[in-house]
């Protein structure tokens, strides 16, 4: 009997049907082949690139961030004055007295202060600075034996590390070493020369001081922590972290210039009321202006260990992060275009700042301890205490009476404008 159309088409059915489900397993494979390859891939780079890459030589780097800050900060050189102030248009920024006993000096221009110091920028040779250099070393030596002794920068440093800008990824830091170094830098090579801040007044000038720093010490701070990670529940896996960064050299051209007090009119509460005229002057006090070419140089070394069990030590990667971070963190402070202002207080001679033997009249104010000198301001504190208390009830009684002196009693008794002139504040 020969096969009907029926059975021919139930036969060809039979050996068409497992095609599908064969096929669709050889995707599944590859697909899974491949996705175990790409991981394996990505492994690999990671551990390649980012925990034994080389780095690049310190030449290098150093030349790579002077290029990019000078392209990044020409811009902004051009536009920034360090003397720009606020100042009412038509008016001087400097408030003359009324009185005709103090006699205006002439105003001292660069030139003038050149000339009368003898000093002259283009043939004067550079100073070496020999003596303000034991200054300076004087001045660091007693900072770091006041830090040896009374740990107060661990108790800073600790607080400041686990305060709230601390990351939530992190436990508390734990700071395992504080290294303030043993020697001093060098300043030399000190030159004096007129800036204009963009200005075209020649008369607008200021003078600035430019001199090279160079610091090779080994300074060194370390801490410990530990990353947690908090997903998908609360402290899922913690990886001990160990951190250790030294600064080894810095050299670089250091900037210094005097910035003289400006006066510009304070903001009014009620500006349509007041004229320009009488707005009130409030006057910033002279500071002294510091920063660093962008063409400094800045060798760290850092020293990583990550892991509990198996460690991985001195992760080339981690420590390159680290170097961007702090390059950037002293770009952004105090590398040209920007400086730090620092206020200068009154160098004007005043009796509570003297210090030595007495004087020869006898009054004994040279040899007062800190204790004593207390001890009268507070007596005197309580004698003018005592005496509005008793001026205060004595308006209280007339008051009481109905006397109108009651008022003058109440103005003296408040602290009005009937005190002594040169009472002690309170």
């Amino acid at each position: 009997m020969f096969p009907t159309a029926s059975s021919f088409a139930i036969t060809m059915a039979e050996y068409t049907q497992p095609a599908p489900q064969q096929q669709s397993s050889l995707s599944f494979t590859e697909g899974f082949l491949l996705g175990q390859l790409s991981v394996v891939i990505l492994i690999g780079a990671f551990i390649k690139f980012f925990i034994f890459g080389d780095t690049p030589s310190p030449e290098t780097t150093a030349s790579t961030r002077a290029l990019a800050r000078q392209s990044r900060d020409r811009g902004h050189r051009k536009s920034f004055s360090i003397n720009s102030s606020p100042v009412a248009p038509g008016r001087s920024d400097v408030r003359h007295s009324s009185s005709n006993v103090l006699r205006h000096p002439p105003r001292l221009t660069t030139p003038i202060i050149l000339a009368k110091t003898y000093y002259n920028v283009n043939a004067h040779q550079p100073e070496s600075l020999d003596w303000f250099n034991v200054l300076i070393a004087q001045t660091i030596a007693q900072f770091r034996t006041d830090a040896h002794q009374d740990e107060a920068i661990l108790t800073s440093l600790t607080k400041v590390l686990n305060g709230p800008q601390k990351p939530d990824f992190l436990s508390s830091i734990k700071i395992t070493e504080i290294s303030l170094g043993e020697d001093f830098p060098i300043l030399s090579n000190c030159r004096v020369h007129p800036v204009h801040d963009g200005s075209t007044e020649p008369d607008s000038a200021r003078l600035q001081a430019r001199m090279d720093v160079d610091l090779s010490d080994l300074i060194t701070f370390a801490i410990e922590t530990r990353i947690v990670l908090n997903w998908p529940r609360p402290v899922t896996a913690v990886l001990p972290v160990a951190l250790a960064v030294s600064i080894v050299r810095f050299s670089g051209t250091l900037s210094i210039s005097f910035l003289p007090s400006v006066s510009h009119p304070t903001p009014s509460t009620h500006p349509a009321s007041s004229s320009p005229s009488q707005q009130p002057l409030s006057t910033t006090p002279t500071s002294l202006a510091f920063s660093f070419l962008p063409d400094y140089r800045l060798d760290l070394n850092v020293r990583s260990l990550v892991g509990s069990r198996s460690r991985l030590q001195d992760i080339p990667k981690i420590a390159q992060m680290v170097e961007n971070r702090l390059h950037a963190w002293i770009d952004e402070r105090c590398v040209e275009p920007r400086v730090q202002q620092v206020a200068l207080p009154s160098l004007w001679p005043r009796k509570k700042n003297t210090r030595g033997p007495p004087s020869e009249e006898g009054d004994g104010q040279g040899t007062r301890a800190p204790e004593t000198v207390r001890d009268i301001r507070e007596e005197a504190r309580r004698e003018v205490e005592e005496e509005r208390r008793g001026n205060r009830e004595h308006w209280e009684r007339e008051a009481a009476a109905g006397y109108p002196e009651g008022l003058r009693w109440r103005s003296k008794a408040e602290g009005g404008g009937y005190e002594m002139p040169g009472a002690m504040p309170m």
